[in-house]
């Protein structure tokens, strides 16, 4: 009978085992819900603030893309 008893307590432990990586695992969805809904909002945070620099460069009087006006020429 102490094979019986012994495979009785390696289920037991499996058992255990299985419902803490459950509980892991749980966690772990949450996580990543929560991470991609910051990542999403950052993205828009992001998109937004390039299209605010965009209108400030569009402002600036004078400047055309590529002209490589850097200064005063010398």
């Amino acid at each position: 009978m102490a094979k019986f008893e012994d495979l009785a307590e390696r289920v037991d432990r499996l058992v255990l085992r299985h419902q803490e990586l459950k509980r892991t695992s749980a966690l772990i969805s949450q996580q990543l819900v929560s991470v991609t809904n910051e990542r999403d909002s950052l993205r828009s945070r992001l998109a937004a603030a390039r299209a605010r620099i965009d209108a400030l460069l569009a402002r600036l009087p004078g400047e055309t893309a590529g002209t490589g006006n850097d200064g005063p020429a010398r």
